[in-house]
């Protein structure tokens, strides 16, 4: 037994069939996890499960599509992993959506309420969908993936910024809440990461100079230097951790 070791633990990873997600799901299974994985598209969700099983030489990854817009596909996700796995013991509410860039007073009505349903009330009706088995082991881990777009002002990600730092607050909310049951809840907030998602940062060149130039690392993340905190926040190297926002962003915050 390992501080890091998830054996005998299932994972639900929203948004896991790239990105961020696809590599907290890889790394959670490598240690010792059962994981589902879970995007829109189930092609890519079975991809991806395939791959992390193949490479386990056993069925530890399940694959489960659903929209985090749409409550009854979380209630699907919630279900078919209890029925497959019977139980979930993390969840990782990674999966979000940013449909503008620009300055807050172009955003239009319905993008705004896009954003703010999919990054903090999704993560609300999916945390009450699984918290309640949680409670009743006195057990369990929910970690949100935020961003530090919640803790700087922003000129072209405002609201998405906005829910990020909701995210934040939801999680200490939480973290009251269920601490006396023994279910901790943490978030995450990843700087630049070179993911899809995040490609109008990093894709033009200029602006990824301008973005990593006061970094002192002086570069850009990879999607598995944030899979180590999901895992330490999963396992029980993290057992005394509730309510934090763990920022990893090579420095950018503190430049």
């Amino acid at each position: 037994m390992t501080l890091f070791d998830m054996s005998g633990k299932v994972a639900v990873i929203t948004g896991s069939s790239r990105g961020i997600g696809r590599a907290i799901a890889e790394r959670m299974a490598e240690h010792g996890a059962k994981v589902v994985i879970s995007s829109r598209k189930k092609q890519t969700c079975d991809e991806v499960a395939k791959a992390i099983n193949d490479k386990a030489g056993k069925e530890v990854a399940l694959a489960v599509a659903a929209n985090i817009s749409t409550k009854d596909d979380l209630k699907d996700l919630v279900e078919e992993t209890n029925r497959v796995f019977g139980k979930i013991d993390t969840l990782v509410c990674n999966a979000a959506s940013n449909p503008y860039y620009g300055p807050q007073a172009g955003i239009s009505d319905d993008q705004f309420r896009k954003i703010l349903d999919n990054n903090i009330v999704a993560n609300h009706w999916l945390i009450s969908l699984v918290v309640p088995q949680m409670i009743a082991r006195k057990d369990g881990t929910i970690t949100i993936i935020s961003s530090i777009g919640g803790l700087k002002g922003s000129t072209v990600l405002g609201a998405y910024a906005i829910s990020k730092a909701a995210d934040m607050q939801l999680a200490r909310n939480l973290a009251c809440e269920y601490g006396p049951h023994n279910v901790r809840v943490n978030c995450i907030a990843p700087g630049l990461i070179k993911t899809d998602f995040a490609k109008a940062l990093w894709d033009n060149p200029d602006t990824l100079k301008a973005s990593t130039a006061r970094s002192p690392l002086l570069r850009i993340g990879e999607p598995d230097e944030i899979a180590g905190a999901a895992v330490f926040l999963a396992s029980k190297a993290g057992s005394f951790t509730t309510g934090q926002t763990i920022v990893i962003d090579g420095g950018a915050t503190i430049s």
